[in-house]
């Protein structure tokens, strides 16, 4: 398991997609395919079973399995964060703790969501898990329905297991946080560029790296800001709906994955497909996971 500094080094961390078989179980083939293609683009880290890789649609056997899986495959290649977070703390605590029992470098949680508690029931609920290992807090309000404000989050960056912030509040925050020490990782790749070489973020948890891994390891590595402008519009549309479900009709679209949903899940409707097609397509082919990308067919669709 590598230190809390090493882990900091990681400038970009991919929320790795969960690809299906069309019987609708983990196509464990296909993911290995997804995670070479982070590892040759030079990605620091994974995350296993993060919204974008629907942990919330899986049972906790299959979410400790993908963990186990990509720590038994990929731990000297990756720093591997898995997703053990979850609304009810006893829960999180179990799964946490097996997460680490099957090697993961860290964990990424999160603060009970519909089922909301009080600020000082937030930070129990913290201080529990934080106490089981090294641990990304995750805040997104828009999710959860609860900012994690500053008065939460700096008294949680004194536990010796934190390791920073997953930072959705913009990058004003993500600056206050730097200043003092705290660090911080965009959860919005469209403003990850700057929060990286403005705002002096420690970097990206990322989606759109899923599609396009080796630019976003470029947007990450230096300024560029006109490569970051150029894939503005890409990364809009892959926020047109609800994340993943941009994200997983891209793979599906370029040939990267099999075409098939786990509801509530569906795809982007014809409209939204064809300007995807044409953002993608305009990247050179070697840029993007998959091939030229097609708008997907009905017939081949499976949604379950």
């Amino acid at each position: 398991m590598r230190s809390l500094e090493q882990i900091k080094q990681a400038s970009l961390i991919t929320a790795i997609k969960t690809p299906y078989l069309t019987s609708g179980e983990i196509d464990l083939t296909t993911y290995d395919f997804l995670v070479e293609q982070q590892i040759a683009a030079g990605v620091d880290g994974i995350v296993v079973g993060g919204t974008t890789g629907e942990g919330q649609l899986m049972n906790w056997e299959e979410h400790l399995m993908l963990i186990a899986h990509s720590v038994n495959k990929y731990s000297d290649k990756l720093i591997i964060v898995g997703n053990t977070g979850s609304n009810n703390t006893r829960e999180a605590i179990k799964a946490t703790e097996y997460g680490f029992a099957s090697g993961m470098d860290a964990a990424l949680q999160i603060n009970p969501y519909y089922g909301r508690t009080s600020i000082a029931g937030v930070k129990e609920h913290f201080k529990r898990v934080l106490a089981i290992g090294p641990a990304f807090i995750y805040n997104v309000a828009g999710r959860t329905g609860q900012d994690l404000t500053p008065d939460i989050i700096e008294p949680l960056a004194q536990h010796e297991n934190f390791i920073g912030v997953k930072e959705c509040g913009g990058n004003e925050r993500i600056n206050h946080y730097e200043q003092q020490g705290i660090a911080c990782w965009s959860g919005n790749d469209d403003e990850a560029h700057d929060a990286r070489h403005t705002y002096k973020a420690h970097g990206v948890i990322s989606v759109t790296s899923n599609l396009i891994p080796g630019l976003f390891r470029e947007l990450m590595d230096q300024p560029n800001a006109q490569l970051n402008e150029s894939l503005q519009p890409l990364m809009q549309w892959l926020f047109c709906e609800p994340n993943p479900i941009a994200i997983n009709t891209a793979l599906m679209m370029t040939g990267a994955v099999k075409p098939v949903f786990r509801l509530p899940y569906v795809p982007l409707n014809t409209e939204q497909q064809i300007q995807g097609v044409e953002l993608i397509n305009a990247l050179s082919v070697t840029d993007f996971v998959g091939s030229t990308a097609k708008s997907l067919q009905q017939d081949e669709l499976v949604i379950g």
